[in-house]
């Protein structure tokens, strides 16, 4: 028996690039402004008190608001709202400056235990409007006060269109959910005839996933060489890692001149015998503590020719064996190699490593930039600001860059609302987005909290992989331990296992109807059909892809008995 199977898709792109614009009028405020009171200032100051300064104008029919002679970086405009503990609260507004180039601006709420939660920033502009997104996780009920920050005391600032919107946790999951049917989802309709163009109904369809295209992965480390158990823990969960330090500079060359690889030379053939595609992870790190010993006393000449060998080194070892490098890894929040050797050092690293290996992807790759609004270095302003330099350079046309956002989160309730806000803020680019050693520190609720993680992970269209950083015990991950010494689940194992198996098409068994079709949601990969037509007792199977290109999916599986 042979089976034809004919494919057609709609593509479409669900990608909101609104927030690269500076605009010459804010748009309305989201959601209405939510909880807030006369948002778009239509009302003049109601509803709003000053600390300091400010004075409702309008431009064209625009009102808004301008505070100024300002003589304490929060001076700024106020408003009293409530909130509710277990709540998520998304936050926005657009805001610009009266005079200079750009300044952060800064929405921080003051609860009434004296706390203040950072819930956003953007860099404002003079003459145009800012587009300020972000938000924040309520841990008790009570109120709060909106505040604007900015550092610049010269400097008005103009607000409009602000918005505070509450979600319950129910809320919040049903949009990650309608995220996934959109994003990593495709409705698939088949028809089922015969050969001879009559229709099979009533047969019976099995539909089988064989593998995922979305790539979830796990960090591997040396102990993978020593542990059977290990081996096997991995290889029937992942198809994708990230070696954590054996391809690393201060492992391949501790000595001067003397390299060593074997240790990722190793674990690169595990991964190959097993089909677990690699994370080159890194080239060079941008932190001064982590650098070969040798490296800090050399004379900037020097360090530039160490610098070379090191990177045609590796990547002319590895390059076609890994789908990407970490270029420069946290370049944001340090310089060790930029003070040393000029400004344009990691970029001039980015274009020598792509001439070498055009087919990965280079990545950056940071920390706090989607964990913690409070750490201005890596946010998503500076985030941004890195790539457009990046994207400018000379040398880097053609070039697959990819942005790399760590995850390591600390031992609270993560900030969802944020964390959503930076990633549409960098899947503006239109990049690839992958968060890359993404852990949780112990605490009684580990397990909770880096569920919530991974699944607000994995909703956001933008997201394209993610590589968690633990695993078994014998592997000694920390903070993040998967399996126990008596390599049974933690419960954050039992958490990725869930989501592993969750974010499958489990196998589905349907009937057609009396037209011979039948429907069902698939999510993206490689499947088998089988089709069975129990009255003239034959069977026959073949194989189907189901791709984020194509939303909605019609087949037409012909078969001939």
């Amino acid at each position: 028996m042979e089976c034809c199977l004919l494919v057609c898709g709609l593509l479409t792109d669900a990608l909101d690039r609104s927030l690269k614009v500076c605009l010459a009028l804010p748009w309305r405020a989201q959601y209405g402004g939510g909880i807030i009171v006369n948002p778009e200032f239509n009302l003049n100051s109601v509803g709003w008190s000053m600390l300091g300064n400010g004075q409702i104008r309008k431009h064209m029919s625009n009102k808004y608001i301008v505070v100024h002679n300002r003589t304490n970086p929060i001076q700024s405009i106020s408003q009293k709202v409530p909130i509710q503990s277990g709540q998520i609260y998304s936050f926005s507004a657009w805001v610009q400056i009266s005079k200079g180039s750009s300044e952060t601006v800064i929405a921080v709420f003051n609860t009434s235990k004296g706390r203040l939660l950072t819930a956003g920033k953007v860099v404002a502009k003079q003459g145009c409007w800012s587009f300020l997104k972000g938000g924040f996780h309520s841990n008790t009920s009570g109120h709060a006060y909106i505040l604007f920050q900015s550092k610049n005391l010269d400097v008005d600032i103009l607000i409009d269109s602000v918005s505070l919107q509450p979600f319950t946790m129910k809320q919040w999951k049903a949009h990650q959910e309608k995220s996934i049917q959109k994003g990593r989802k495709s409705n698939v309709q088949m028809q089922v005839t015969y050969g001879n163009k009559t229709i099979a109904r009533g047969a019976r369809i099995s539909v089988k996933q064989l593998s995922s295209d979305f790539p979830l992965g796990c960090g591997m480390n040396y102990h993978i060489l020593e542990s059977t158990f290990y081996q096997n823990w991995f290889a029937s969960r992942f198809k994708y890692a990230t070696f954590t330090n054996e391809m690393k500079w201060y492992t391949n060359e501790k000595n001067r001149g003397q390299e060593n690889y074997t240790l990722a030379d190793s674990m690169l053939n595990f991964t190959k015998q097993n089909g677990i595609s690699v994370r080159g992870h890194n080239i060079f790190w941008d932190d001064p503590r982590y650098q070969p010993k040798w490296v800090p006393d050399l004379s900037p000449e020097e360090l530039g020719n160490a610098t070379k060998k090191r990177l045609h080194s590796v990547v002319t070892r590895y390059g076609g064996q890994v789908i990407a490098w970490d270029v420069v890894n946290e370049n944001l929040h340090f310089k060790f190699f930029e003070d040393k050797l000029g400004q344009n050092a990691s970029s001039d690293f980015y274009v020598s490593t792509y001439k070498l290996d055009q087919d990965a992807v280079m990545f950056l790759n940071e920390y706090n930039t989607i964990e913690d609004p409070n750490d201005y270095a890596s946010g998503p302003e500076n985030y941004s600001k890195k790539v457009r330099e990046l994207l400018s350079y000379p040398g880097v046309s053609g070039m697959k860059l990819g942005i790399g956002v760590q995850g390591h989160f600390n031992a609270s309730e993560p900030n969802l609302a944020y964390m959503r806000s930076t990633l549409d803020t960098l899947a503006t680019f239109g990049l690839p987005i992958w968060l890359t050693e993404v852990s949780v520190e112990k605490d009684p609720n580990q397990a909770h909290y880096l569920e919530e993680i991974l699944r607000e992970a994995h909703a956001h269209p933008a997201v394209q992989g993610i590589i968690i950083f633990g695993g078994p015990a014998v592997s000694g991950f920390s903070p993040l331990s998967l399996s126990d010494q008596d390599m049974k689940n933690t419960a954050a194992g039992d958490v990725v296992d869930k989501l592993i198996c969750e974010w499958q098409t489990r196998s589905l068994v349907a009937t057609t109807n009396g037209q011979g079709f039948f429907e069902m949601s698939l999510f993206h990969g490689d499947y088998n059909i089988t089709v069975e037509d129990l009255m003239n007792n034959f069977s026959s199977t073949t194989s189907f892809k189901v791709a984020k290109d194509m939303p909605q999916l019609t087949m037409n599986l012909h078969i001939d008995i």
